[in-house]
């Protein structure tokens, strides 16, 4: 189901980005979580319209891909949330709770 948390977030980014010439996908641990961003350079999101991105139904297409991806997410105790600024591009934060994930061998 992760590819399909992706695929959909990048798939937004194609249809909504305006103008975006590039996305940008890194990691970042911490001491009780790690964060996967996915930001990119386009028009960005309105801050009133922030929440309302993950909606059932809402949007200009179908309205269900950002939705089925906070789904999907949550449904695993992760986190999703936008964080850009407007007229500056997007920005994705993916939070997962330490005890979720491991990185390398123990």
């Amino acid at each position: 189901m992760l590819e399909k948390v992706f695929a959909n977030i990048l798939e937004n980014v194609e249809r909504h980005s305006d103008g975006a010439t590039w996305i940008r996908i890194y990691f970042q641990e911490s001491a009780n979580k790690a964060t996967i961003f996915v930001e990119n350079d386009g028009a960005g999101i309105a801050k009133d319209m922030k929440n309302r991105i993950f909606e059932q139904a809402f949007g200009k297409h179908t309205g269900y891909g950002l939705f089925l991806v906070k789904e999907i997410l949550g449904i695993t105790g992760i986190e999703i949330k936008e964080t850009g600024n407007e007229s500056q591009g997007a920005r994705f934060e993916i939070e997962i709770p330490k005890e979720y994930y491991k990185i390398g061998p123990e």
